[in-house]
């Protein structure tokens, strides 16, 4: 993986180092209190929330929020007894075929293989033996280290940091670029705005309510995404959401769903409803109109953008002769030309704030909806005042809660590339220097990232040059890949595609909590724990910082369970001396690194006087288990975003080339790239409904399930809530069902070229005719025939790029076809270990 200075905090390690004993370095006193509780109740925390835990004779017997600060349930809270008993793995795990011959380990056979107990001592032996094995053939680049996905919101106990931190240390490895919740966008907005803006805080929720007349909701679906947060929801977002269905403010929701977040607003909000893929052909009409109609801020488009002039030709249609017209815009995206025009008028005449979702730019082309946007935002001209212009991220962990004044904590590192020569730790590459009698190549780091969504092409075809934001990626060899966190066989898309590539590399190993998906596929599997079997420090509110939570062990660790931190310890002991002595900073226990953490957000409060707070020891604060709370100020509930480059556009310059929001981008322009134009502009869709020689004829969109976080929780009693028929439920328009014979509560086969999946039905009109709501998540459970019985989206999805700018994914782009299933239900798996498993 490619490193920087700018990221590299870690300790830096001499060669001496090497020689030196792992001696724990706990220093606390006794006094802390480090013990399970048997009876009783703890508060830990999840993405979900803030928990209070009921244990009753070393059992969970319940699981629920701490404090309620809005009247919207979330029943994800409630399922810790199930994540920490169901469907867990409960000793380390290898394939038959690999562990009798790993040079030749029938790869084929993954996912349809018998697996076999082996001690820990011996799976970590094979690991590191099977590792070095790899890198001295094909060298560090065919190291691939996964790990994406909602893992623990802990500070130290973060598989993704702590595998490559590993995986660093021990010589370098091949990872990914950007994600697949925003692929596209963070690549196309800092060539419009300078920042990667979905992650970035919004005008704040006080401002919006006391400022905007008219707020959009444009693809997003809140009340559902806001039951999590990327570190622990606060759930201020449901609180503000509250807030504003009763302002009386005129809401409109554009989305060709009807949602929770619809449902729940009720006759309190417009719901308009265009064709799925066509949001930036629906703002081109709106912008057309507009111009023609001279409703827009020349002087904010003259003084604040720069491009205008040269995307307007396009938009006028004098270089393609098809002028944007709402008439235009109305026969691709299905909403009349009427209201495209009163829409348009009605944001321009009235403070707007256009919130838009992520699911938009999930598609293909999906750099152009969200540059569409904030060039219509240009337009209307309210960029930086209180109320106007556009968030991307108020559906998100919480956008738009005042931010505190507080502390932040710290947290582990990823470290930098480290030199092993003859078994032995010799320090970190940096450090070597010239005259070291070290071969070149021992020092020689990884830059073979590429974009995650690409990880099936990339396995498939090493040595493919890629076009990726005005560089090339040559694809390495990928022929090593440890994973742990995530679910990279649910969560990438074409998954009869994916599963093809992960049958190619000769190892793949897996630390994973339960039997899911990606661990069936694996060769060697560690058991991990939950985060309720194991101490952490968190924080809650990504954008808020409101709280410093202590996630207390909740309960012992089940079966044969060990955490990340230990397993990647244990195998820096194997592969060479001196390595975990880096790995752990010289032998730093749990409870040492999270004092560390917590000690630099209490310096940071105790050393501010005027926060008129002060934060007790870490032994005081943890043994009294109740987080810190921290408060916002009135300039923090009054943060307008881009107000200061408003007020004045020279000192407070944008990241951009020109300092300036580019409408029309010359840097894209050089690339030359035929699928992203250096303004934003409608392409057809690979796959839409408008599009001719259709090979299916239903569009399918692959939302955030109201009740998973992805596929976390599918193994709870809560998939109940979204399952007919005992799979994963597939809404259909009443007339589409109507006239195929479907009926609410069938068993019916979903098909495209891609593949094949079984669903259980529900016939209403939360879709248009002609779409099908499939959410993303369920279990894969097709490993016999390729027929997914539990109802996995992905299995339909198509795997191409957005575009070569940002090489993002397209799940929101497929048509399929849909008809009643005939045959006996198959029993399904997903649930159940593999063959050898207990």
């Amino acid at each position: 993986m490619k490193t920087n200075n700018s990221r590299r905090n870690f300790l830096k390690v001499g060669a001496t180092l090497s020689l030196a004993p792992l001696i724990p370095s706990s220093i606390f006193a006794e006094n802390l209190n480090t013990q399970v509780v048997k009876n009783g109740t703890v508060i830990t925390a999840a993405h979900w929330g803030i928990l209070k835990a009921t244990v009753e004779n070393g059992k969970i017997t319940k699981s629920e929020p701490l404090s309620h600060i809005s009247n919207i349930p979330n029943t994800l809270q409630n399922t810790m007894k199930d994540l920490v008993e169901n469907v867990r793995i409960k000793a380390p795990m290898v394939r038959k075929s690999y562990l009798q011959n790993p040079d030749s380990p029938k790869p084929e056979l993954r996912g349809k293989d018998e697996w076999v107990e082996v001690p820990y001592e011996e799976a970590i032996k094979l690991v590191a033996r099977e590792l070095k094995k790899t890198r001295a053939k094909k060298g560090n680049e065919s190291i691939f280290g996964g790990s994406y996905g909602w893992f623990s919101p802990g500070k130290l106990h973060n598989p993704r940091i702590l595998l490559h931190r590993f995986l660093n240390l021990s010589g370098g490895f091949t990872g990914s670029l950007g994600d697949y919740s925003t692929g596209a966008s963070q690549i196309i907005m800092p060539h419009v705005v300078g920042t990667i803006e979905v992650y970035e805080q919004q005008t704040t929720w006080p401002v919006v309510l006391e400022n905007s007349k008219v707020v959009v909701l444009w693809g997003m679906n809140p009340i559902s995404t806001l039951r999590i947060a990327w570190s622990v929801t606060e759930e201020q977002g449901f609180k503000y959401f509250e807030k504003l269905r009763d302002s009386g403010k005129e809401i409109i929701i554009i989305d060709p769903l009807k949602t929770q977040t619809t449902k729940f607003l009720g006759n309190k909000a417009k719901h308009i409803r265009p064709t799925p893929n066509t949001d930036v052909a629906m703002m081109l009409g709106m912008m057309y109109y507009l111009y023609e109609t001279k409703n827009y801020d020349k002087n904010f488009l003259e003084t604040y953008t720069v491009g205008f002039d040269k995307f307007l030709p396009y938009l006028l249609g004098k270089i393609d002769k098809t002028p944007k017209t709402p008439a235009w815009a109305s026969k691709i995206c299905g909403i009349g030309e009427k209201t495209i025009k009163d829409l348009a008028l009605k944001f321009y005449k009235n403070r707007t704030m256009l919130m838009s979702g992520w699911g938009m730019q999930r598609a293909h082309h999906g750099e152009q909806p969200h540059w569409a946007l904030v060039t219509l935002a240009s337009m209307i001209g309210q960029i930086g005042l209180a109320g106007g212009g556009f968030g991307l991220s108020y559906h998100y962990s919480n956008g738009g809660a005042p931010t505190c004044v507080g502390g932040i904590l710290g947290g582990i590192n990823a470290a930098s590339v480290g030199v092993i020569k003859d078994d032995k730790f010799l320090g970190l590459a940096n450090d070597i220097k010239e005259n070291d009698d070290t071969p070149a190549w021992l020092a020689k780091t990884t830059d073979t990232a590429f974009p995650v969504a690409r990880i099936a092409d990339a396995i498939l075809n090493p040595g493919k040059v890629l076009d990726h934001n005005g560089t090339k990626i040559t694809y390495p060899d990928i022929d090593f890949i440890y994973w742990a966190g995530g679910a990279p066989l649910t969560h990438q898309q074409d998954t009869n595609k994916n599963i093809k590539a992960w049958r190619k590399p000769r190892t793949i190993v897996v630390n994973e909590i339960y039997w899911t998906p990606t661990a069936k596929m694996a060769d060697i599997v560690f058991p991990v724990t939950t985060e309720y079997e194991r101490n952490d420090v968190t924080m809650s509110g990504d954008y808020s910082n409101m709280h410093i939570i202590p996630m207390k062990q909740v309960v012992e660790k089940q079966y044969l369970a060990k955490d990340d931190y230990e397993i990647f310890t244990d195998l820096c002991k194997a592969y060479a001396d001196g390595l975990a002595e880096a790995f752990t900073e010289n032998g730093k226990t749990e409870m040492d690194w999270l004092k560390e953490f917590y000690d630099t957000a209490k310096n940071q409060v105790n050393a501010n006087v005027a926060l008129g707070i002060k934060m007790p020891s870490f032994e005081e604060w943890w043994n009294k288990n109740k987080p810190t709370e921290f408060f916002s100020n009135i300039d923090k509930e009054n943060y307008v975003r881009y107000a200061d480059f408003r007020e004045d556009p020279i000192l407070n310059a944008l990241g951009t080339p020109s300092g300036l929001i580019e409408i029309y981008s010359e840097t894209i322009e050089k690339m030359s790239y035929d699928d992203c134009a250096a303004h934003p502009k409608w392409f057809e869709p690979a796959e839409w409904l408008g599009m001719k020689n259709k090979q299916a004829n239903f569009h399918l969109l692959t939302p955030h399930p109201d009740n998973r976080l992805h596929s976390q929780q599918n193994n709870t009693h809560i998939r109940s809530e979204n399952s007919v028929n005992d799979r994963e439920a597939i809404t259909i328009n009443l007339k589409d069902a109507k006239n195929l014979g479907i009926k609410d509560g069938d068993l019916v086969r979903v098909f495209n070229e891609r593949g094949e999946i079984l669903a259980g039905a529900k016939v209403n009109d939360d879709v248009l005719p002609g779409v099908l709501k499939l959410c993303e998540g369920a279990w894969y459970d097709g490993f016999e025939n390729g027929l997914c019985k539990n109802g996995s989206a992905n299995v339909l999805t198509i795997d191409i790029p957005t575009s070569k700018l940002a090489n993002g994914n397209c799940s929101h782009t497929a048509l399929v076809n849909i008809e009643k299933y005939k045959g006996k239900a198959p029993t399904l798996s997903a649930f159940l270990p593999p063959k050898g498993a207990k």
